[in-house]
């Protein structure tokens, strides 16, 4: 009797365990799987600034005595304020081995990019305040590929750290943030190239469900090169490079 009690047990911790793996609808058994995302944003700029970039911005003008017209006063600090932003994706998710998957997430990410500009003084077209906000808006289509490399699964649960590079292209710059009918200096924006390339890290989590699989991931990105476009204003002048810094907070669903 003990003995078959012992057999009944047993089979049921293998069915219980049997099912339990079957959990996320059976996902894990699939070579090519899709999904979606939701993303939260963070952006910000990694500046290098010009040996320079304190000095006073100045334009030609043939109309003043001296031949020149100073638009700005020192400056005394530039940086750049996080900016939060969200987006909304698909994922495409090829399972080369049991630990190792090739994936790609085509992606629509709505994110502002901001500089902080304080000078000496107060600015002179706006005597209370001696700080100037440039906001560059950016609706971005991010095309990003990578390698997520996986642990064993644990009942419902899978770590994995994820690398790659990420492709974006700016569908809005041009048309938000041209400088083509501004006249006045301290009214220009701070332009951004309409594409680049980033490379990207990551770590998340693999939390399996009835029927589904959810993924929470934190990922950092960040450009491979400069990404502000030097037209010679008084806000792109001070700037050597800025690369872009992306945190993203992702869900994903599959």
């Amino acid at each position: 009797m003990k003995i078959k009690l012992t057999l009944l047990i047993c089979l049921l911790f293998v069915f219980g365990a049997t099912k339990a793996q079957n959990w996320g609808g059976g996902i894990d058994d699939d070579k090519l799987s899709f999904g979606f995302t939701f993303q939260y944003v963070a952006a910000e700029y990694k500046i290098l600034k010009k040996q320079n970039w304190r000095q006073p911005f100045i334009i030609a003008d043939p109309s003043s005595a001296t031949g020149y017209r100073q638009i700005t006063d020192s400056l005394t600090a530039v940086s750049s304020p996080v900016s939060p932003g969200f987006g909304i994706g698909f994922v495409v998710n090829s399972q080369l081995n049991n630990n190792l998957d090739l994936r790609f997430t085509p992606t629509l990410v709505f994110s502002d990019r901001k500089m902080l500009y304080a000078y000496n003084k107060p600015l002179m077209n706006d005597a209370s305040t001696n700080e100037k906000l440039k906001t560059t808006k950016a609706t971005m289509i991010e095309l990003p590929i990578g390698i997520k490399v996986k642990s064993d699964r644990l009942m419902n649960f899978r770590a994995y750290m994820l690398g790659g590079f990420k492709y974006s292209i700016d569908m809005a710059s041009s048309k938000k943030n041209s400088n083509a009918n501004v006249t006045d200096e301290m009214e220009k924006n701070l332009r951004n190239n309409r594409s680049y390339l980033s490379y990207e890290a990551g770590i998340g989590f693999d939390l399996y469900f009835e029927w589904f699989k959810m993924s929470p991931e934190f990922k950092l990105s960040y450009s491979l090169k400069d990404v502000v476009k030097h037209e010679g204003n008084a806000f792109d002048s001070p700037i050597e490079k800025a690369k872009l810094r992306h945190f993203t907070f992702s869900l994903f669903f599959q």
